[in-house]
């Protein structure tokens, strides 16, 4: 990611204009029949011979680690049958219960005004199988993200955490390609938008922004996606699952604020400004991330011809602010919204998650998961 002082909306996500489709949509896999992805690592392996534990917090959430860990092959009901069709249909059920509409009025006239009920239950089917995929892709960013971390953070108490998480990591990794397996119809290539976010993440040489970028950015939306399913699926399975993650990833997410909060606060307003311009970033990537472009080409849908509703639709739009309720208030805890002249509230201001700044953030969060454990 850049780090010259033009910080305009163009430089940083490549367009003017949040909502433009066509450079939305120019940003695309280059091999859908990729299987291994290189990506340059250009950090330092830090060596500390310090010991000392001077951060108490950090050694606090190590020894919770330690002892949080769960096993997802004994651990999870495998046996549980699980029927894509009735899923999608008890999902639907419960968004309308929910007050949100099935198949909104919104959409009449675009491609989709005339399909039946099959083709949205293929949909359905379709979708599950795409979001699945997308968070078990970046359940391994975040493996080996947190990998970098354990080789570039200087702290020893930061060093012992993050080797807890790089297993956490790997059994999340575990029990989603074990659920796409043996209990949905299909998996989806990684996301373009989410690739790339990786790619940068891992690219970037300096320990922090590995922090800011998975720990606080793609590991709070991830909670926050997480939770949204969790609140939405009656399928036990899945429902246990997703429990067992959200846990695991609060308590990576606190890591990081824990993390950040000490280094922020000694970093000069240019240096922050180069935080809030990575978090702008990702938080747009991520957000172009689930416009679902692949279910849409699965279905024979151009995605150029129903971004525009599903951009413009009110119900997806609360949806994908709703994923930034975790980030918000994580980044107002770190110093960010309000540092260098307050250049990220106003961000967040006009892709209009800011209403989420008060919310409560994922520490304290964190302390709740365990009591409901």
């Amino acid at each position: 990611m850049s780090t010259t002082a033009d910080h305009s909306t163009a430089r940083l996500i490549g367009r003017d204009e949040l909502n433009d489709i066509e450079a939305i949509l120019s940003v695309t896999n280059t091999d859908a029949d990729e299987v291994v992805h290189a990506v340059k690592d250009n950090a330092d392996a830090l060596f500390t011979w310090d010991y000392t534990l001077a951060r108490p917090a950090l050694r606090k959430l190590y020894e919770k680690a330690k002892t949080g860990q769960w096993n997802g092959e004994t651990d999870l009901p495998w046996e549980t049958p699980v029927d894509q069709e009735a899923v999608v249909l008890a999902n639907q059920m419960n968004a309308v219960a929910q007050g949100q509409a099935q198949y909104p009025d919104h959409y009449v006239g675009s491609p989709v005004e005339k399909w039946t009920d099959k083709e949205w239950m293929e949909f359905g089917v379709e979708s599950q199988n795409w979001t699945l995929s997308q968070f078990l892709h970046g359940e391994q960013g975040a493996l080996i993200c947190t990998a970098k971390i354990v080789e570039t953070v200087p702290w020893y108490d930061a060093k012992l955490y993050a080797a807890t998480q790089v297993m956490d990591e790997a059994r999340h990794v575990e029990v989603f390609a074990k659920y796409l397996d043996t209990k949905l119809s299909g998996h989806y290539q990684i996301n373009a938008h989410l690739r790339t976010l990786l790619d940068d993440i891992v690219n970037d040489s300096r320990w922090d922004m590995t922090y800011l970028g998975m720990q606080i950015m793609v590991e709070g939306l991830a909670l926050a996606a997480f939770g949204f399913m969790h609140q939405l699926t009656t399928e036990p399975l899945l429902k246990q699952l997703l429990r067992y993650v959200m846990s695991d990833e609060a308590r990576h997410v606190a890591f990081g604020v824990l993390s950040l909060k000490e280094i922020y606060e000694q970093m000069s307003a240019t240096e922050l400004r180069e935080r809030q311009e990575f978090a702008f970033e990702a938080a747009v990537r991520m957000r172009d991330r689930f416009l679902q472009q692949e279910v849409w080409d699965h279905m024979g849908v151009a995605p150029r011809t129903i971004l525009p509703y599903i951009l413009s639709d009110p119900t997806r739009g609360l949806f994908q602010q709703l994923l930034f309720s975790k980030i918000v208030p994580n980044c107002k805890k770190l110093g960010l919204l309000d540092a260098a002249d307050g250049w990220l509230r106003q961000k967040f201001t006009e892709i209009e998650v800011i209403q989420f700044e008060d919310w409560v953030d994922t520490g304290v969060e964190y302390e709740e998961l365990q009591l409901s454990a």
